[in-house]
């Protein structure tokens, strides 16, 4: 169903002018990216096109590829309920061509992720295949939002029921996911980092990407309460760690369910001011799951609420100015184009 149905999550609105305040020398402008996780919408009042993400990829970091992930963009309307999100794939691949034809140097939506619900169970088959048909060549696994808690109270698509992923014909459709070659995107927040685990362990050949450090909380019940998050969600992270099958995004902190309120000051908040604030995640998770399982991702344009993509990149190359070379090449390329198989 289109998008502009759903209210929007309670979420920072780009400021272009307030972000203007800010404007840094990028930081090691050679070193290749691949942005593994951005949208494209027409939500009410905020739109984000692919002059809008040229702009953004052209802001001075080399970004060499990028991929789309599912946010319920272009929809079809009409026809097969359970085929209405091959209309997002249909429209992304028409804008990756478009993107190409223009001779853009970043290869736009190189990988696309889209959305199958996998309570059709063992007739999922045919939602995968038109996908992959619609993709041309660029689908690369399905994203089906499981996030859930009283704390966020708007969605920009219906809430998921509780426990999705603990489902039984959930799991059917789960395990077609192998024999298509696909991956799967998980959203969720830190009180549900646990079904993960007991998911990624009963298929531990589908490679699963674990979105956003895995959604800590800092609203409602959890704001003020950061340090009791990280510690409930660092016990759970290093858990999940174990699965090897399981990957880590590293990004989406900037969203306003995060609790950081960068958005309310004067001006944003600069590359060091994010790597301080972002340290204690970013560290745990690289210790937890090693760079070649984790990869940096933009969540853009929700993240563009609180910070600009140069600030942004800046923020993780500072991060990692201590790394070897080795890991930040898996941090910023590899681990993403093995992931999403970019070549």
């Amino acid at each position: 169903m289109p998008t502009t149905r759903y209210e929007r999550p309670t979420q920072p609105i780009v400021d272009e002018a307030w972000l203007g305040r800010l404007r840094e020398d990028i930081l090691e402008p050679d070193i290749p990216i691949i942005d593994p996780h951005h949208h494209l919408w027409d939500l009410e009042g905020f739109a984000y096109h692919l002059d809008d993400l040229i702009a953004d990829l052209a802001s001075g970091h080399n970004i060499v590829a990028t991929v789309f992930v599912q946010c319920g963009f272009s929809y079809r309307t009409e026809g097969a309920e359970e085929l209405r999100p091959v209309g997002e794939t249909e429209r992304v691949a028409s804008i990756a061509a478009e993107a190409s034809r223009r001779g853009n140097r970043t290869d736009i939506c190189a990988g696309i992720v889209g959305h199958v619900d996998l309570r059709l169970g063992d007739r999922v088959d045919k939602v995968f295949e038109a996908h992959i048909l619609a993709a041309q060549g660029r689908f690369r696994g399905i994203r089906q939002i499981t996030a859930l808690s009283d704390a966020v109270q708007r969605h920009v698509l219906p809430p998921p029921p509780a426990k999705l992923v603990l489902d039984a014909d959930f799991r059917r459709g789960f395990a077609r996911l192998s024999h298509f070659n696909l991956t799967f995107d998980a959203w969720l927040y830190h009180t549900q980092i646990s079904e993960l685990t007991d998911l990624a362990r009963a298929f531990p050949d589908t490679p699963i990407v674990i979105d956003h450090f895995g959604g800590p909380l800092g609203i409602g019940p959890y704001r003020g309460k950061r340090d009791e998050v990280f510690h409930a969600w660092r016990g759970d992270i290093l858990e999940l760690s174990d699965c090897p099958n399981v990957h880590m995004k590293l990004g989406g902190y900037a969203m306003g369910i995060s609790g950081w309120d960068f958005h309310l000051q004067p001006h944003p908040p600069s590359s060091g001011e994010l790597a301080d604030a972002w340290r204690p995640y970013m560290e745990t998770s690289i210790e937890a799951f090693g760079a070649k399982r984790c990869m940096f991702e933009s969540n853009f344009p929700v993240d563009k609420g609180m910070c600009s993509y140069p600030v942004l990149w800046n923020a993780y190359k500072r991060l990692t100015a201590g790394a070897s070379v080795e890991e930040r090449v898996a941090l910023f390329h590899d681990t993403a184009s093995r992931v999403y198989r970019l070549g």
